[in-house]
């Protein structure tokens, strides 16, 4: 059942908590990613251990649930063997899935994932950008999987992880028309987009839009979230997100991750203070850090606690 308010009046009363890091806790679980699909891999194989992860992050505190179709796209589940058919049942899967998971007492909603070209790739190269691919060439990759997704009712799209402006222009474009909001959330470095483009122009794309409720970043090092929230909040005037990784570095030769976490949930306030309204965690952040998150950021008895 759908929360009984929108996503975007939530925001305009205050700020909400995110999920965490959906594919951590799916391996804590025992769930094998490997392979192109990662954390859409289960959708297929096993279904009940993706909800099982969202019904964790719900009784965290999660107030939204991201579904596990980051890397999920029709090129995708054809390299793994399914038609388009079951690839658009398997992407509605995911929407049911956190759907499901957020039954409860506390209104909870669901935002669909929406990866990057370079997440379908699945080389890294979503942290890079710049494809080779023009704008409308990405806009004809996305715009599939957005149609499957927004026809299954989440409650906000999430264009997350983008790494440049010629991308997230071409998402929002295959977004326009949906009957869907949408978040832009930005993957950064060094105070720049992953692919060397200023901040200010990347939030800019998304200033004006009705569609877009929020604009931020996520998937970065939490040093970088500081000044990117307040950048998006002087650039959009409107809400921001912003969902940091837990700061540890993917080492690719040695397959680990290495340094430890930095990912702080008292920087939880402070982000709100400045005018985001959905705040997370990415990669590596669990439940634990959600529950800390949404200790510090919701009032106490301003929402009921999810049931087990």
């Amino acid at each position: 059942m759908r929360p009984a308010r929108a996503l975007a009046a939530a925001l305009a009363e205050g700020p909400l908590v995110l999920d965490g890091g959906l594919s951590g806790q799916l391996e804590a679980q025992g769930c094998d990613l490997s392979g192109g699909l990662w954390s859409a891999r289960p959708l297929r194989e096993d279904p009940g251990q993706i909800e099982r992860a969202h019904r964790a992050f719900a009784r965290a505190g999660a107030q939204v649930l991201t579904t596990a179709t980051y890397q999920a796209t029709f090129e995708g589940f054809a390299r793994a063997g399914a038609g388009r058919a079951e690839a658009a049942a398997l992407l509605a899967r995911g929407v049911g899935l956190a759907r499901a998971a957020g039954e409860g007492p506390a209104e909870v909603w669901v935002a669909a994932s929406v990866g990057p070209y370079g997440a379908m790739l699945a080389d890294g190269s979503e942290y890079r950008g710049r494809y080779g691919l023009s704008a409308r060439e990405l806009e004809r990759f996305h715009r599939p999987r957005i149609e499957a997704l927004a026809s299954a009712g989440p409650d906000v799209l999430a264009l997350e992880t983008v790494p440049d402006v010629d991308e997230a222009e071409a998402m929002l474009a295959a977004a326009e028309g949906c009957g869907v909001p949408v978040w832009l959330s930005y993957t950064v470095a060094g105070g720049r987009t992953r692919a060397g483009q200023p901040l200010t122009a990347a939030f800019e794309l998304a200033a004006g839009r009705d569609q877009v409720i929020a604009v931020g970043v996520n998937c970065c090092d939490p040093a970088e979230a500081e000044r990117a929230v307040a950048l998006a909040a002087a650039v959009t005037a409107g809400p921001v997100v912003v969902y940091p990784n837990s700061g540890e570095r993917w080492d690719e030769s040695a397959r680990r991750w290495r340094g430890g976490s930095v990912f702080d949930p008292g920087a939880g306030p402070r982000w709100a203070a400045a005018g985001t309204r959905l705040i997370g965690g990415c990669c590596r952040v669990g439940p634990r850090e959600t529950a800390a998150l949404a200790a510090r950021i919701r009032p106490k008895g301003t929402a009921p606690p999810h049931p087990a």
